[in-house]
């Protein structure tokens, strides 16, 4: 029996599957230039055939993994509850897992590679930032609109104050790694720097 239309079979999933990894294995080892589709294949444990079958290029391996990687990340850091009034447990708690998540070497090694190739592929960078760091403060933005709505927050621009909110919690952890190769803060450093985050924004935003 056909697969109903717009649901991907199993099998397929799995495959697609089975070679997105491959692929992330590649970038992470060899960069975005020196993964040739025949290496991502042989990772992948695929034939070069099949993996054309299911992407026609190695741009569009590279843009389904960057929007499959930020889809998780959203999910899983940015999943806010707006009748959670505990400001600084909820903030706590997001910029904690951020920084954890962020400051992955493997993470570092795939925000370089955007970086390097974003002249040559801005749909990527531009579908990057929007499925990544634009999801992340719309969400919090959200949250923090449900907080100014039940009086527990006074904030005239709610998408500024939860990009500066984000920035705050990877600051002196993100750019270290990102450009100088330092390795990855300690789960204390991080605690410290989240902790003075959530200081700041309280100190701002909190309604006495």
């Amino acid at each position: 029996m056909a697969a109903a239309v717009g649901i991907e079979p199993e099998s397929d999933r799995a495959k697609r599957g089975q070679i997105l990894e491959g692929a992330r294995q590649c970038f992470l080892r060899l960069g975005f230039d020196g993964a040739s589709m025949g290496e991502i294949a042989r990772t992948a444990g695929v034939s070069k055939g099949t993996l054309y079958v299911y992407f026609p290029s190695k741009e569009a391996l590279f843009e389904a993994i960057v929007a499959g990687q930020c889809g998780i990340q959203a999910e899983q850091v940015f999943a806010l509850d707006d009748d959670d009034h505990d400001i600084a447990g909820v903030l706590t708690r997001l910029g904690t897992s951020l920084a954890t998540k962020i400051c992955d070497p493997g993470r570092i090694a795939a925000l370089r590679t955007i970086i390097a190739i974003g002249e040559r592929m801005p749909d990527a960078g531009q579908r990057f930032y929007e499925s990544g760091p634009a999801t992340g403060i719309a969400r919090l933005a959200t949250y923090l609109r449900a907080q100014v709505a039940a009086g527990v927050l006074a904030i005239d621009d709610p998408e500024l104050a939860a990009a500066q909110f984000l920035d705050a919690c990877l600051s002196t952890v993100l750019k270290p790694m990102l450009f100088a190769g330092a390795a990855a803060p300690a789960p204390e450093r991080i605690a410290h720097v989240v902790a003075t985050a959530v200081r700041a924004f309280l100190a701002a935003y909190r309604r006495s």
